[in-house]
């Protein structure tokens, strides 16, 4: 037997060798390892790239493709060096109800008819439609049956189109050099603001291009070089001034409280004095207000020497007499509200609360590393995400359901301000028709006046309430208690041609014939004398029903 069959097998050396199997775990896990480390060091190196990038994109906010200047109108041309902006400008050609409006142009005498005889005797009672977008202002102005079927200025213009190159153009053409640009616009707006409507539309500079021919544009809230904010409607210009100089209360405009306590040396200019967020705002302001055609050059004027307020527009137009028309079936002389949004805001809690328009109808939005204001102008309720949601922290249907809730209760107290007042209406032409003359039915004709005047306000508003919904509440109760009032000034003037002498109704007054009657239409109309108080109401079971006429 040899040496190494000899040999105890406890005397073999172990091996020193791993099994096959932990050596391939042990290889699989470096391997893991460094396929992790080059993952993560590749994501780290993107994530890099990708910051600088946004950061460069942060820094980069224009494209400077075309060379902008006070001339430049047309938006797509703007919208070369800006093209976010002008991507979702472009937009407000989109149509949208909402519950109480949006941006389809149904007509509004169909969807209440009562309108028609509200307004009968004036242009809206032939064509009163819902406005859409900023990119048809100027083609829905053209196409509506009140400039196509009545008489209408170029005043017009100021809101429907981008005006300044022409507003220049006439200015400069009338004499007004180009160091007094101001006065150059207000010379030329004063010129357009006189001509019939089509003739304006149809001016032309000296290269035979019309000076008319976009509706409001890129170039009527900003500056070209700096693109900041500005006022540019010599109409509104006016009406802040007068509105800073008045002893009104503004506490949702603080640059002219700032102004009042100031020296006055100049004019309050907003262009100037107002804080970038005040001209979120009144930037909106220019148009989205209440005007009127003043005089015979039928200036565009904003009514605001004695506040914002129904009962400040409706003072002014009494001390500056004004009458849009005389109504048809009452012969009242009567006033069209516009649109005053802006004034009903000031009267809200987000002017107080320093939110602005753009805020709401403009939200910000992030595209890459930048932000920018969507120009998709529309109801914040079609974008309740970005429009309110930024400070009210609730679920989108909470939202939508409180604010429909608002609007809501306005449409049902429009609903009662709209019979009590067409009962008036209905009132004045059975005493004009016994015979009642025009001093006995001059007090119900005032009454028609004021009732409607405040109904057309709070209907014209296009936030059905919203913005302002303790004010309108407040203006469509003074409507119905007007109006109430009236019916029965054109009441007493009916009874006053039929009452017998009192030879004949013997010793005591309250036996004449309709003593003490209250017509049906106004059974629950207040009779206390005017400053005393009123008794407890007590409130009717349906609510928001349409009153029992």
């Amino acid at each position: 037997m040899s040496d190494v069959e000899r040999r105890n097998p406890e005397d073999v050396a172990p091996t020193t060798s791993e099994p096959p199997r932990q050596s391939r775990w042990r290889l699989a896990l470096y391997g893991s390892l460094i396929l992790a480390t080059a993952a993560v060091t590749a994501g780290a190196m993107y994530l890099w790239q990708n910051i600088s990038q946004r950061q460069i994109e942060a820094r980069e906010t224009v494209f400077r493709v075309v060379n902008l200047t006070e001339d430049t109108v047309d938006p797509v041309e703007w919208g070369k060096n800006f093209p976010r902006q002008y991507d979702s400008y472009i937009r407000t050609v989109d149509t949208q109800r909402t519950r109480h409006g949006g941006s389809d142009a149904f007509q509004k005498l169909d969807e209440d008819e009562q309108w028609r005889t509200f307004f009968n005797g004036y242009a809206f009672g032939v064509d009163y439609r819902e406005e859409r977008g900023h990119a048809y202002m100027l083609i829905d102005q053209e196409e509506t049956e009140r400039v196509t079927k009545f008489k209408q200025y170029g005043a017009c213009l100021q809101c429907h189109a981008s005006v300044l190159p022409g507003y220049r153009f006439k200015g400069k053409e009338a004499g007004v050099p180009d160091d007094q640009p101001e006065e150059q616009i207000q010379k030329g707006f004063e010129i357009v603001c006189g001509l019939p409507y089509n003739e304006a539309r149809k001016l032309v500079d000296d290269q035979g291009h019309e000076l008319f021919d976009h509706p409001i544009s890129c170039l009527d809230c900003h500056d070209p070089e700096t693109m900041q904010l500005r006022v540019t409607r010599p109409g509104f210009l006016s009406g802040i001034r007068q509105l800073a100089k008045s002893d009104q209360p503004l506490p949702h405009l603080p640059s002219i409280g700032r102004w009042r306590e100031g020296s006055q040396e100049k004019e309050y200019d907003p262009n100037t004095d107002a804080s970038r967020q005040e001209m979120r705002s009144l930037v909106c302001g220019q148009c989205h207000v209440e005007y009127y055609f003043k005089g015979e050059n039928k200036v565009v004027t904003y009514p605001w020497d004695k506040g914002l307020r129904v009962e400040n527009i409706e003072q002014y137009y009494e001390e500056n007499p004004h009458t849009d028309w005389k109504h048809k079936d009452t012969g009242a002389d009567m006033l069209k509200a516009q649109h005053p949004e802006f004034e009903m805001w000031s009267q809200g809690i987000h002017s107080r609360s320093g939110v602005s328009c753009a805020d709401c109808h403009m939200p910000y939005k992030r595209e890459g590393a930048i932000k920018v204001s969507d120009h998709h102008v529309r109801s914040p309720l079609l974008n309740i995400n970005r429009a309110c949601q930024t400070c009210h922290r609730y679920p989108e249907t909470e939202i939508l359901a409180r604010a429909e809730g608002i609007q809501d209760r306005t449409r049902k107290l429009m609903d009662r301000a709209e019979d009590a007042t067409m009962s008036l209406i209905e009132q004045i032409q059975a005493a004009g028709s016994a015979g009642a003359d025009d001093e006995k039915l001059t007090d119900a004709r005032k009454l028609h006046r004021q009732a409607q005047w405040r109904l057309d306000f709070v209907s014209a508003e296009n936030s059905m309430g919203f913005h302002a919904s303790q004010e309108v509440a407040r203006i469509l109760g003074e409507a119905i208690d007007l109006a109430r009032q009236g019916e029965l000034a054109a009441l007493r003037a009916q009874h006053s041609l039929e009452a017998p002498t009192r030879k004949d109704q013997g010793d005591h007054p309250s036996d004449a014939p309709g003593a003490g009657v209250i017509p049906a239409r106004v059974k629950g109309a207040s009779t206390r004398p005017e400053g005393a108080e009123p008794a407890d109401a007590t409130p009717s079971s349906d609510d928001g029903a349409t009153q029992e006429n």
